[in-house]
C-alpha cells in the first residue's frame, strides 16, 4: 500500500486538532490550567505545523459564527492561536468556515418532507 501523500496527511490531521481543541474547549472563559493542557496536547499533534493550527481556528470561528456554539468554538480556536497557530491565514480560513456552515444550512435536516425525495424507496 502506497504512503498517504503529504496532503493527505495534512486532511487526517485537521480533524485531529479539531477534536482535540474541542475537547479541551469549555463554554466559557478557560483556566490558566485547562489553556495550558490544551495548548500542550495541540502543539504535539501539530509538531510545528502553524498552517494547520490556523486552518482549524478559522474554520471553528467562521462554522460556528452566530451560533449557540459560538463561545466553545472561540475557546478551542483560541487554543489553536496560543498552541501557534499563524494568525495571518486565519481570516481566509474564517471566510471558508462561513461558506461551509452555509452550505449545511441548505442541505434539509433528516427526516424533513424535503429529504425524503432523496430516500430510498421503502420495502413492502
Amino acid at each position: 500500500m502506497n504512503e498517504p501523500s503529504a496532503r493527505e496527511r495534512d486532511q487526517l490531521m485537521v480533524p485531529r486538532l479539531t477534536g482535540a481543541a474541542w475537547r479541551h474547549a469549555p463554554g466559557r472563559e478557560p483556566t490558566g490550567a485547562e489553556t495550558a493542557a490544551a495548548v500542550a496536547e495541540l502543539r504535539g499533534i501539530a509538531g510545528g505545523r502553524g498552517d494547520l493550527l490556523a486552518e482549524v481556528a478559522g474554520l471553528l470561528i467562521g462554522y460556528y459564527r452566530r451560533t449557540a456554539q459560538e463561545p466553545r468554538a472561540r475557546a478551542a480556536a483560541y487554543y489553536c492561536m496560543a498552541a501557534g497557530a499563524e494568525l495571518e491565514l486565519i481570516p481566509r480560513w474564517i471566510e471558508v468556515g462561513c461558506a461551509r456552515a452555509a452550505a449545511a444550512r441548505l442541505i434539509p435536516p433528516a427526516g424533513s418532507a424535503e429529504r425524503q425525495v432523496y430516500a430510498w424507496p421503502q420495502a413492502v
